[in-house]
């Protein structure tokens, strides 16, 4: 069937691969949520959280209602949230979160693939450091002034807010992202948050000149977006 079609099967696989990992990460963090309190959205605030995360990334109705259901059911799956820190190449540090039902198994790969391609696994708070836990949201439709006062008025510890060609970021101790999006929804209940989250941002940046060093970290980003415990990764490289 020739080159061409080679490349759309593989092209094609991959999107199925990722969304196949997606809808699992979102059906543990679903799962996770409900079994932590009452399995109904309307008053369990974080699985409704999850809900429409998972929502906005479009995983399937049924997805969802899979995972309440499990928790329902009362299944003996359980799931931990671990922090995995790491050095790559030229000084760089890489932050990694994982959700998972079994810790060792999680830390052995993720050990693996950090050490095979050349790169060191960190002790507990030795990358840390070097980053700061915030509040992160985007969006569009509003001015930064808006937002800033907005904010100010429901009494939110921001630390910046910017602007970039209609795009508005907002940032903020890790402690408000609950006030700061609370906010944000009830004063525009239509708003859509296109960045949502809890960030691990570098203090500093470094950069990567040699291209065997952006292989190797290409390598390492590629193997840990692969395996389906790795929730998110956070890294310090001026990424070209």
């Amino acid at each position: 069937m020739g080159r061409a079609y080679e490349v759309r099967a593989a092209a094609m696989a991959k999107t199925a691969a990722k969304k196949s990992k997606m809808y699992a990460k979102y059906s543990m963090l679903i799962y996770r949520a409900a079994k932590s309190g009452i399995p109904d959205p309307e008053i369990n605030v974080n699985l409704k959280r999850e809900i429409e995360k998972a929502k906005k990334a479009q995983v399937p109705a049924d997805v969802i209602k899979k995972a309440v259901d499990k928790a329902k059911g009362g299944s003996a799956d359980d799931y931990n949230e671990v922090v995995y820190e790491a050095f790559g190449p030229n000084n760089s540090m890489l932050i990694i979160e994982c959700l998972t039902d079994n810790v060792n198994r999680t830390f052995t790969e993720i050990k693996t693939i950090i050490t095979k391609n050349g790169c060191k696994i960190g002790v507990p708070g030795s990358v840390q450091h070097m980053f700061k836990s915030s509040a992160v949201f985007s969006f569009e439709g509003l001015e930064e002034d808006e937002v800033l006062e907005l904010l100010l008025m429901a009494d939110c510890d921001v630390t910046d807010v910017e602007e970039d060609d209609g795009l508005i970021t907002v940032y903020a101790p890790s402690t408000e992202y609950a006030k700061i999006k609370d906010a944000l929804l009830e004063a525009h209940p239509d708003l859509e948050l296109l960045e949502d989250l809890v960030a691990w941002l570098p203090l500093m940046k470094v950069k990567l000149e040699t291209e065997e060093d952006k292989a190797i970290i290409k390598k390492v980003l590629d193997q840990l977006e692969d395996n389906d415990d790795v929730q998110n990764v956070f890294h310090n490289i001026e990424m070209d």
